[in-house]
């Protein structure tokens, strides 16, 4: 009886290691991952803009960075009464000085704008009030804001000694729009001072960016946004 032979494993070719890329060209290659996930997160996740003016005081104040977050309102998703937004212009609310700010840090400035590193300029921030359906006036016996007959009790977010409004005003937001105010009421052109606009004052909810939630700079401002809870009674 003879005993069938040994059969010996194929032998593998060694496999050829792949040569390091010089470290200049990985920088490159970092960097240009890096631009990319900064183009990705500023178009569907999260921006950074600055506050221009003191229409938001004591919420925000001028020279604030902020943080705009837009996951909010993907899909069906809308800006929702008491939200804190970031918008852009529909036209003559922001002086020629402010629609430009944005370009005042130069060439590197723009270039950071445009990947979300650097606060644009060319936006509004203020809060809303109402949405799309809601009606809006002012003011009742007590000198408060109502939407849809409920009065607004604002003094968590009005800057100090600020009244609800020196305007009256009854309007009905039309679907798709929104009406927005800042919280220091005698400084902030709002919805209420462009009631004589075409728009009527108010802002497309197309034009929103998002939602404002967090400041981040200078670090004694920093704080987390809240939507106050005297929204939560309207219907």
């Amino acid at each position: 009886m003879t005993s069938a032979p040994d059969r010996k494993p194929p032998r593998r070719s060694p496999r050829r290691r792949r040569k390091p890329l010089p470290i200049w060209q990985e920088m490159i290659l970092l960097l240009g991952i890096a631009l990319v996930l900064a183009i990705v997160i500023k178009a569907f996740f999260i921006q950074a803009f600055y506050v221009p003016s003191a229409s938001m005081d004591n919420t925000l104040v001028p020279s604030d960075r902020i943080l705009v977050q837009k996951i909010s309102y993907w899909g069906s998703g809308s800006p929702h009464r008491g939200d804190v937004v970031v918008f852009a212009d529909p036209g003559g609310w922001l002086s020629a000085s402010e629609s430009s700010a944005g370009a005042r840090g130069g060439v590197v400035a723009r270039g950071l704008e445009a990947v979300g590193l650097y606060p644009a300029g060319g936006h509004l921030v203020k809060r809303v009030i109402g949405v799309g359906g809601d009606e809006i006036r002012c003011c009742d016996a007590q000198g408060r804001i109502t939407v849809n007959g409920v009065a607004l009790n604002e003094k968590a977010y009005l800057a100090p000694g600020e009244q609800p409004s020196t305007i009256d005003f009854d309007v009905k937001v039309k679907p798709g729009y929104l009406w927005v105010q800042g919280d220091n009421r005698s400084n902030s052109a709002d919805s209420r001072v462009h009631l004589g606009d075409p728009g009527g004052g108010q802002v497309p909810a197309d034009d929103v960016v998002g939602k404002v939630f967090a400041v981040v700079w200078p670090f004694g401002d920093a704080k987390i946004l809240h939507t106050p809870a005297t929204f939560s009674s309207v219907r």
